[in-house]
């Protein structure tokens, strides 16, 4: 049977994280699951918190009347409101329910927002390095991807980014804490892209949306403070899932957020909830609405990622990597000890430990593990790590 020329490509190239992942089955299924130490895949091992047990069990006990029924496609109004009402006391911003469609989780918001804003011509600003779908959400709808480098510390580079914007440019997709570095951009790197922004709009008598993929929002270090970006840009869209705040992957459900102030505001939602029907995803899974709807404010323990991080970092600088100090999320992306990541990456498998090649998220040179794991991997992983980098300590 024949496919098309595009997805042949792009099946080829391949992801890496899942690449890299079946490899780990194939170790484990060799060498038994205790003796491979699979850090590629950020699969959060931690459980939902009881508060979703509790409204999961009294759902599933004593049902609502028709509660696994279609519903608008926007959602059901009343778990959009919890969810508007939480990001009103988030950011201060007047959020109301109208102001909020939920998906099947970050990747379906993202696809239904390109969907909605994309001509052909249009261009995505994404900044390096960057989580490996990006490309393909972009290009399924017909845009075309500017990527811009990172300075040393995973910031965006902005004298590189203020040359990228020209008058295609339609979006400016930011990621914050990053996938994979696990980097967030301080408030005065937000400002000076929301300047850049408002620039590029007067000079090319155009409009450009800043788009953030907030997965990890909630999961922050140290106590810093996530950037209001709404005080900062009008033209300002939200897509994020509970994925990783809820330890929720499996269950698909995330939510978009537009501006309250947005141009155009009818306008786009109305897009937005046709491209969420077209695109096939119909509305976000109702049962997974019902539950999420009183837990807005509640996350996993963010301490326990925390002390992951402050396991596995001062471990891994010890042994000689170069490791920028992650501020959230559960990654970490060291340098490689030598140019070609993709050969390092196959070094620590010959050691049974799996992680993904920078090249996998546009930036060769470098490599993601995610430490969202058993205490018991990260201990088991060390040994691998030291004797890689051994092995090109002199290069």
């Amino acid at each position: 049977m024949a496919i098309s020329k595009k997805v042949r490509a792009a099946v080829e190239q391949g992801s890496w994280i899942r690449r890299m992942f079946e490899d780990g089955i194939k170790l484990k299924e060799e060498f038994g699951s205790e003796n491979v130490f699979d850090l590629s895949l950020g699969n959060p091992v931690m459980q939902p918190p009881k508060e979703f047990y509790e409204k999961l069990t009294m759902l599933v006990s004593s049902p609502n009347p028709g509660m696994h029924r279609y519903m608008p496609n926007a959602g059901y109004f009343e778990t959009r409101n919890a969810v508007a009402t939480s990001l009103e006391k988030e950011f201060d911003f007047p959020f109301q329910a109208d102001d909020i469609v939920m998906t099947v989780g970050a990747g379906g918001a993202l696809n239904v927002i390109f969907k909605a804003l994309l001509d052909s011509e249009d261009e995505v600003v994404i900044f390096s390095p960057f989580f490996v779908e990006y490309r393909l959400y972009v290009d399924n709808h017909g845009g075309n991807c500017r990527v811009v480098p990172p300075s040393s510390d995973f910031l965006p580079d902005v004298e590189s980014f203020q040359q990228s914007l020209n008058k295609h440019t339609k979006v400016v997709l930011i990621n914050s804490p990053n996938n994979p570095s696990g980097v967030m951009y301080p408030k005065d790197i937000i400002e000076e892209i929301v300047n850049l922004v408002h620039e590029a709009e007067e000079r090319f008598d155009s409009e450009i949306y800043i788009v953030s993929d907030e997965p990890y929002r909630k999961i922050i270090f140290d106590d810093l403070e996530y950037p209001n970006v709404f005080e900062l840009h009008n033209r300002y869209i939200v897509a994020t899932s509970h994925s990783k705040d809820l330890a929720l992957p499996g269950e698909r459900i995330g939510y978009i957020a537009v501006h309250p102030n947005i141009d155009n505001k009818t306008e786009l939602i109305d897009a937005l909830i046709f491209c969420n029907r077209s695109l096939g995803f119909v509305n976000a899974p109702a049962l997974m609405q019902h539950v999420v709807e009183s837990l807005q404010s509640v996350t996993v323990d963010v301490g326990e990622y925390q002390k992951k991080r402050d396991f596995l970092y001062p471990k891994l600088i010890k042994m000689g990597y170069k490791v920028v100090k992650p501020n959230g999320a559960f990654y970490m992306f060291p340098r490689s000890p030598i140019k070609d990541d993709v050969k390092f990456t196959e070094e620590l498998l010959n050691h049974k430990v799996l992680v993904v090649p920078g090249t996998g998220f546009g930036l060769p040179g470098y490599f993601r593990l995610s430490y969202c794991l058993e205490d018991s991997i990260l201990e088991g992983s060390l040994s691998g790590f030291e004797a890689a980098i051994s092995k090109y300590s002199d290069n």
